[in-house]
């Protein structure tokens, strides 16, 4: 099958027909629409978590050969949470689905940006809770379910900062302990798992619970009901409210609780952030 043929196929089959919106055909939002990359590169400069083990690349060959062409090939090696990542149900929730488990449909689909930048500003500790969806919902209507949510809180724009991003340029314990960035609280988490059933959740900081989170309750919260999580977003700003349709493809780890993600968004021409 013709490339964007499947991916026509792929938009049409990841919404319902009673989540639709109004919209030209896929075939149209395909031609006429924007890709959105909202996925940091993968390099010596990628921020993890502090006791996790950074990304690494070796370079096997980058030269002529005798044969008389160029070859080029490398190593690699990476945690599975680092950089813009897949945080797979199975990472918080015993049983729950692996990184190769979880269905595609809930990896794509239209998407809603949550704009929390102005909250989280002057708060590094800031947590999005249900009067902040209530208040978005008032201002660009009601969440629809088995929609995946982002929730932007600028933070994407202190990356490669570590002591911008995480708080802290220490490693090891020492460094979870002087984490500060937001998150996404537990009544949130909740409120998006039981009254609109979301498909994912994404974010531009480094974990959707807040730095200095002990307990981790907004990742068993969505996790539980098998709701995958993307982490370290970035790009978020050039999406509408409300109107993008997401592409979340994460490398396809057997047993895996994440891994590297590429996420995209595709932005009809018709709407405008």
């Amino acid at each position: 099958m013709h490339r964007l043929s499947y991916v026509a196929l792929l938009l049409t089959l990841a919404c319902q027909p009673e989540q639709r919106p109004a919209r030209p055909p896929a075939t149209d939002l395909l031609g006429s629409g924007t890709w959105v990359d909202l996925s940091h590169d993968f390099s010596d400069s990628t921020i993890y978590w502090p006791t996790a083990k950074p990304f690494k690349l070796e370079v096997v060959s980058a030269e002529m050969t005798p044969g008389g062409y160029y070859y080029a090939a490398n190593d690699f090696s990476t945690s599975e949470h680092g950089g813009t990542h897949l945080d797979a149900p199975i990472h918080f929730a015993e049983g729950r689905q692996t990184a190769d488990q979880i269905p595609l449909d809930r990896l794509v689909g239209e998407a809603v940006v949550i704009d929390v930048v102005s909250r989280a500003e002057g708060n590094r500790d800031y947590r999005l809770d249900v009067p902040a969806l209530e208040a978005w919902e008032q201002a660009n209507g009601r969440i629809p379910d088995a929609t995946i949510v982002l929730v932007r809180t600028g933070w994407s724009s202190r990356w490669p900062d570590k002591a911008r991003y995480l708080g802290t340029t220490k490693t090891g314990p020492a460094g979870v302990a002087e984490l500060h960035f937001p998150g996404i609280d537990s009544s949130a988490a909740r409120w998006l798992a039981h009254e609109r059933q979301v498909k994912a959740v994404g974010i531009d900081t480094p974990s959707i619970d807040y730095g200095q989170s002990q307990s981790f309750d907004t990742h068993r919260i969505l996790m539980e009901r098998n709701i995958p999580a993307f982490e370290n977003v970035t790009a978020l700003e050039r999406l509408p409210p409300r109107g993008a349709f997401v592409v979340a493809l994460p490398m396809k780890i057997k047993g895996g609780s994440g891994g590297p993600l590429r996420i995209v968004a595709l932005v009809p021409a018709t709407v405008s952030p």
